[in-house]
């Protein structure tokens, strides 16, 4: 004859083997289902900052680097470059860049260069148009063109014809409603520019 305490004995450990069983199953299943929902490590870097070596950017030339799958432009400009973009203030639709400043402008950036007080020479924007899209072309030097007169030099965007001048500034009466977008960023050095995040702040 069996010992009934010894069935219920055998009975209560094959329930807590069967529990723990599905427990650990439960785990192997969840683990994977939780970490399929956290960000891809390239998700993650396509929103991290990225550092732009300017060492070998020579005075009036522009670098691409990407950011956030935008091409962000670098453009070391020269004083010749510098004093255009005072020529075109009274062309320009929003000079001091005033128009959706918290999207479009770090408060750094809201002056006549669009730049950082001690490092004007340099313009750090997002080339892409604000009208459509479209990725504007470089037109870097002043002469004329077949789309303005007295062109100082900027950018010109060929899908609807609107025009940025050397601080990424809209011309009047175009389609673009506002300036190229300066994304956040930080010289880390002399060299080394941090594009997409900002630690000093305005």
């Amino acid at each position: 004859m069996t010992d009934k305490a010894g069935v219920n004995r055998r009975r209560r450990t094959l329930v807590i083997a069967g529990a723990c069983a599905g427990g650990a199953a439960t785990a192997a299943t969840a683990v994977p289902l939780i970490a399929s929902m956290l960000p891809s490590d390239r998700a993650k870097a396509l929103g991290a900052p990225v550092e732009a070596d300017i060492s070998q950017l020579a005075p009036g030339e522009k670098m691409t680097v990407e950011w956030r799958g935008q091409p962000v432009w670098i453009l070391n400009r020269t004083p010749e470059m510098l004093q255009a973009v005072k020529k075109d203030d009274a062309k320009v639709a929003d000079p001091q860049s005033k128009r959706k400043q918290d999207e479009l402008t770090p408060e750094y950036a809201r002056n006549e260069y669009r730049s950082r007080s001690d490092k004007q020479q340099y313009l750090v924007v997002v080339g892409i148009c604000t009208h459509l899209g479209c990725s504007p072309q470089d037109r870097l030097q002043s002469g004329p063109q077949p789309f303005d007169g007295g062109w100082e030099g900027g950018f010109y965007c060929p899908c609807h014809g609107s025009l940025f001048d050397l601080a990424g500034r809209v011309y009047k009466d175009k389609p673009a409603p506002d300036n190229l977008r300066v994304p956040p960023y930080v010289f880390l050095s002399d060299n080394t520019i941090l594009i997409g995040e900002d630690k000093k702040g305005a």
